[in-house]
């Protein structure tokens, strides 16, 4: 009895937080998304080289085609109005301007922590979602391996310097989950989206362990997550949309 009271309860409150979703954009093989409190609009990246602003509530702000970049994530430096974005495959950062798009920078991500190739190069998997935590950057490498193998299910850590040609591992996050395709911060939690298990994820980086598991709906395709400064939850879908659920943290 206490099982299927338990089981009714966790079906109530997924039906509940799924009723409140919205598809708000269509952008094709839309993989990463990030929330900006200034201009409080949402930057989103795609598969194709593109980026697009939009507002909280769909509408198309502008986009431009930045060229022949796998682009899987996104973040922002508000304070310096710079957008980083994650380039897969060549496993380096993209620096564009907020204002205009124009490219900043590229920087490369050493592929080595510890003698062991985490990033391996010619991989079919590669760096996904990124995310910016004061002066930080957290980049998760999407794959089904456990570490210490090489390719590894892992978040790497390396300095925020924009100086740098290439970046190094200074540190990892071994979350013990799969196939991590998104992450952002929220109120000094990180929070990492795994696809395949359709499951979202909040984690205290400083105690290194699992604070809560999400269940996510298995129709999306999640490649990225940002939250606004009201806690509504953005999800990149990489079947071509944007959705929005509202008060996802009350």
């Amino acid at each position: 009895m206490k099982k299927l009271i338990v089981s009714l309860f966790i079906l109530l409150s997924m039906q509940n937080l799924f009723a409140k979703e919205k598809v708000i954009a269509k952008i094709p093989e839309a993989s990463g998304i990030v929330y900006s409190q200034k201009s409080d609009t949402l930057f989103v990246v795609n598969d194709e080289g593109k980026i697009y602003e939009i507002t909280t509530d769909g509408k198309l702000v502008k986009k431009l085609n930045i060229g022949k970049y796998d682009f899987e994530g996104i973040t922002i430096d508000e304070k310096n109005s710079l957008l980083i974005l994650a380039v897969e495959g060549d496993e380096k950062i993209l620096v564009l301007s907020q204002n205009d798009f124009k490219i900043q920078n590229e920087i490369k991500i050493k592929r080595k922590y510890n003698n062991i190739e985490v990033l391996k190069k010619d991989s079919k998997n590669g760096i996904e979602g990124i995310a910016l935590y004061e002066d930080k950057l957290y980049i998760s490498n999407q794959s089904k391996n456990k570490y210490p193998k090489a390719d590894s299910s892992v978040i790497v850590i390396v300095d925020y310097k924009l100086n740098k040609e290439k970046l190094k591992i200074k540190n990892i996050i071994d979350h013990g989950f799969t196939d991590i395709s998104g992450l952002t911060f929220y109120k000094d939690t990180l929070y990492m989206i795994s696809d395949n298990n359709n499951l979202l994820i909040s984690y205290d980086i400083e105690k290194n362990k699992v604070i809560k598991e999400y269940k996510l709906s298995k129709k999306y395709a999640q490649e990225g997550l940002t939250f606004d400064k009201k806690g509504n939850l953005y999800i990149a879908d990489d079947n071509g949309q944007v959705l929005k659920i509202k008060k996802f943290l009350d």
